[in-house]
């Protein structure tokens, strides 16, 4: 079997065995194409620790960071223990390789005046309506970008404004809806009406009825950013950090926005954490007269 047989029936167990999404597979798919390019003619059965460690050095010189590297490496050996089950391949040459450690960055976020900026968006055009609606939602709810274009119009529960959020591994979780998100999202679906055909079920359409993309959504927050005022580059997780950020600066219970964040694993969720101690220590450095730099 060739490069490109194999791969198939790779992504075919990760869509219908594991029941991954096609935005997953879609990534897995680009590492291995990665891979096929590295290994060059070397069949794979062939491949060893050598060739290995050979690929992540020419990724590393070509500029590929730590994080980039080890997602790289997590598919390859994800690769690998499919055939060695599906196609008897011996060794898993990726096995124990490590990528070199990733900078820890942390998540850029906006302030709270400029996230209440950004989603008061002036008009009443329809594309207006619905983008008001995206942003208010993203913000009150800090969901993920794939989770909001997914949102059916059944999800959201205006009895006890909840959005129901369909999340990373096909978890369900149920995140509160703030009032002025629900004003938005109400302002929306009389709007919708007039867009959407009835078996159209998908919440967010574009001006042909038709579910928005997540570019779509990506540029119309960028280009609102940029509208409103905000100078430096938004985009949807933006927005997610933001909530994040905001929720915990105010309530300090990081088990609650773990929760709402959808995050397997409140590590995950400390990074939030980090975010809040940059908030005070920069309200420490203006308004204490012991801190302030000369």
């Amino acid at each position: 079997m060739d490069n490109d047989g194999y791969l198939q029936g790779f992504l075919s167990h990760l869509r219908h065995e594991r029941r991954l999404s096609e935005h997953t597979a879609a990534g897995y798919a680009h590492d291995i194409d990665m891979l096929f390019e590295l290994a060059g003619a070397t069949p794979l059965a062939e491949l060893d620790v050598h060739h290995a460690r050979r690929c992540v050095a020419v990724l590393h010189g070509r500029g590929l960071q730590g994080r980039s590297l080890a997602r790289a490496l997590s598919a390859w050996r994800t690769f690998f223990r499919y055939l060695a089950r599906d196609h008897r391949f011996r060794s898993n040459p990726f096995q124990g390789i490590r990528a070199p450690k990733a900078a820890k960055t942390l998540p850029r976020a906006l302030s709270p005046d400029e996230a209440a900026r950004l989603v008061a968006l002036p008009g009443a055009e329809e594309l207006t309506v619905r983008d008001r609606a995206m942003l208010e939602l993203f913000y009150s709810s800090g969901l993920r970008l794939s989770e909001l274009t997914r949102l059916k119009v059944s999800d959201v529960n205006f009895s006890d404004d909840t959005v129901r959020v369909l999340g990373k591994g096909s978890k369900t979780r149920v995140v509160p809806v703030g009032k002025f998100a629900r004003q938005a999202l109400q302002a929306w679906l009389n709007v919708r009406s007039g867009l959407a055909p009835l078996e159209q079920l998908t919440l967010f359409v574009d001006q042909r009825g038709r579910p928005v993309s997540r570019r779509t959504v990506q540029r119309r927050v960028a280009s609102w950013a940029t509208r409103q005022g905000i100078t430096q580059h938004v985009h949807p997780h933006m927005l997610r950090h933001s909530f994040a950020s905001h929720v915990l600066q105010s309530s300090g219970d990081l088990r609650a926005v773990q929760e709402m964040l959808g995050h397997a694993s409140i590590s995950t969720t400390q990074v939030y954490t980090h975010l809040d101690y940059q908030y005070l220590a920069k309200a420490y450095d203006a308004a204490h007269p012991r801190a302030k730099k000369k």
